[in-house]
């Protein structure tokens, strides 16, 4: 629909238009009718066209349309304010929905900002990314084995990154009122530690080893009673990659759901070292 519609936009511009009646001359509630079949994207490109789509461009109903049917208790959620527990209710009043949209697109840091949430671009629903910090790692304090490293490939700055251990173990829970669908869960994981030489990225391999021995574990469950687990050999050094521990369903969008996730290698027969652990990443299917 959108490319299809941008094309007759194209046509329509370089035309001929007559004098009595154009595209400035529909009505605000036509032209919305139109654009809430386009992505946020395209509805910000055509409000160029004339006066008619730049005001139907910010129509409440129009970005409505692009946010998750529960966008109140996501938005409260996000920008919950302890000392005062009716400010968000004021400030989603005041606002228009193309700024409720605006401002759950952006990343915004949550629990500290061991936690950043934003709206897909694809599906309008929530991503949630729970940066290292916010997990529970065996060993972590212990810089015998484990360092904290500063870098670019984290939207959260900084990585955790493993030496050598014969135990590894990672858990963590995240609470958040995902909209209905059914979501999957990553752990953003790399061999290799990061680094720069000369102003260009560098990876250094020197201590992977161990896993390819065994294949590592991970589990996942919900609050609800969902399970999921799946195993892997962790693969392709030099590049950050995405582990699938599992998906699960939301059916009820009205209380928050808890999901409790792990990813294990705990056979101590050998050991294994040269891992960056970034984040762990739940985002729509």
């Amino acid at each position: 629909m959108g490319s299809g519609f941008s094309s007759f936009l194209a046509i329509s511009s370089t035309s001929p238009v007559s004098q009595e009646t154009g595209l400035g001359d529909l009505p605000e509630s036509v032209v919305g009718s139109v654009l809430v079949h386009l992505n946020p994207q395209e509805i910000c490109r055509v409000a160029s066209i004339n006066r008619a789509f730049r005001s139907a461009s910010s129509a409440d109903f129009v970005w409505e349309s692009k946010l998750p049917e529960n966008y109140c208790s996501v938005f409260k959620w996000i920008f919950k304010n302890n000392d005062n527990d009716d400010k968000n209710d004021n400030i989603l009043v005041d606002l228009c929905k193309k700024d409720v949209y605006a401002r759950l697109s952006r990343a915004n840091s949550i629990d500290g900002g061991t936690k950043k949430v934003w709206l897909h671009k694809g599906t309008g629903k929530p991503c949630v990314s729970i940066s290292f910090s916010g997990l529970s790692i065996t060993g972590i304090d212990d810089r015998r084995y484990w360092s904290r490293i500063s870098t670019e490939e984290s939207r959260f700055g900084y990585v955790a990154y493993l030496q050598q251990t014969w135990w590894f173990e990672v858990d963590g829970e995240v609470e958040f009122p995902f909209p209905v669908g059914t979501y999957s869960l990553y752990f953003r994981l790399q061999l290799g530690r990061p680094g720069k030489q000369f102003g260009r990225r560098v990876c250094n391999r020197e201590h992977i080893h161990g896993w390819d021995i065994k294949p590592v574990r991970f589990q996942l469950a919900t609050s609800d009673g969902q399970q999921a687990i799946s195993q892997c050999y962790l693969t392709k050094p030099g590049a950050w990659n995405l582990y699938h521990a599992g998906s699960f369903v939301v059916e009820d969008s009205k209380s928050p759901m808890k999901v409790k996730f792990s990813m294990m290698q705990i056979d101590c027969t050998h050991t294994k070292g040269g891992l960056c652990v970034d984040s762990v990443l739940i985002c729509p299917k």
